[in-house]
């Protein structure tokens, strides 16, 4: 598939345009619509730094997480809550790393009802790999600056805030 050929112009600030003259203000409108097309391309430019060392985003977090944990493993209800994922998810992403020898299962020591997650060796050098194809790309955000990214994670996260995402 050959790559898109941009638009002549900026689609959102047109439909913002419209929406200005047949709804009303459109500000709203505009920042969300433009919140998804980033993430679009966001999550596109990552899956393709993922792809070669056979990750998703949703196991790359979870390797990273068990990589910054003191132990190198975690409870599963643990890594739900830190990666806010329903515990269905949880298991799906730890099957399939466990599948592909990045991470094992491993009774807790002194509670039998838990069962830990650890990163394996390859895990950590998979991770490691990974991390430096996401980091080489600035996890696909360009065009704006370090303090520009800043502002931009501030505000987000005042919108994740009043949202009650944490």
């Amino acid at each position: 598939m050959s790559p898109r050929q941009p638009l002549p112009f900026d689609p959102i600030a047109r439909a913002a345009e419209t929406w200005s003259q047949r709804i009303g203000p459109s500000s709203t409108m505009a920042a969300v619509t433009s919140i998804m097309r980033v993430q679009q391309i966001l999550q596109s430019a990552v899956d393709s730094a993922l792809r070669p060392h056979n990750l998703t985003f949703a196991r790359y977090e979870a390797l990273v997480l068990l990589s910054f944990s003191r132990q190198g493993s975690l409870p599963m209800r643990v890594m739900g809550d830190r990666l806010q994922l329903h515990p269905t998810s949880v298991t799906n992403i730890v099957d399939r790393l466990e599948a592909d020898e990045l991470v094992r299962r491993v009774p807790h020591p002194t509670d039998r009802r838990t069962t830990l997650v650890e990163i394996t060796e390859h895990g950590r050098t998979v991770t490691d790999k990974a991390t430096e194809s996401v980091t080489d790309i600035d996890f696909g955000l360009s065009g704006i600056t370090e303090r520009q990214t800043q502002q931009l994670t501030d505000l987000l996260g005042k919108v994740r805030q009043a949202s009650g995402d944490f």
